[in-house]
């Protein structure tokens, strides 16, 4: 059985930063390209970034270029979304999940809880 585990999520003010990690098991996770998705309150599920199974590749949608990276550890079965200049806009329920590049996940089944991100003063 495929779980993600998603964590680091919390309240930052707006310019602030957060590193959200995912860790991945039930699955042979060097395989895989990976990204993150991300749900804002009462909003439909979007997607963020996404990374190649080796990590030689990123892809972002443009409203977060240049201030979020993803990144992976193969060796940890991790994905990472490193966030910066945070902004009310930002706030969402964030997930990751494996996808066909770079950004239609494979599997309705591959989803976990996520991790709230509140960007507020």
């Amino acid at each position: 059985q495929v779980h993600m585990a998603e964590s680091g999520g919390g309240l930052v003010q707006p310019g602030g930063s957060l590193k959200l990690s995912c860790k991945v098991s039930g699955r042979p996770f060097m395989n895989d390209a990976m990204a993150w998705f991300r749900a804002p309150p009462d909003q439909e599920r979007e997607y963020v970034a996404a990374i190649s199974w080796s990590g030689s590749s990123e892809h972002y949608t443009d409203s977060v270029k240049g201030r979020f990276t993803i990144s992976r550890d193969n060796s940890r079965n991790t994905v990472y979304l490193e966030m910066s200049s945070l902004k009310s806009e930002d706030t969402a329920v964030y997930y990751c999940t494996v996808v066909r590049w770079p950004d239609k996940p494979i599997s309705n089944d591959y989803w976990g809880q996520g991790t709230q991100v509140t960007v507020s003063s």
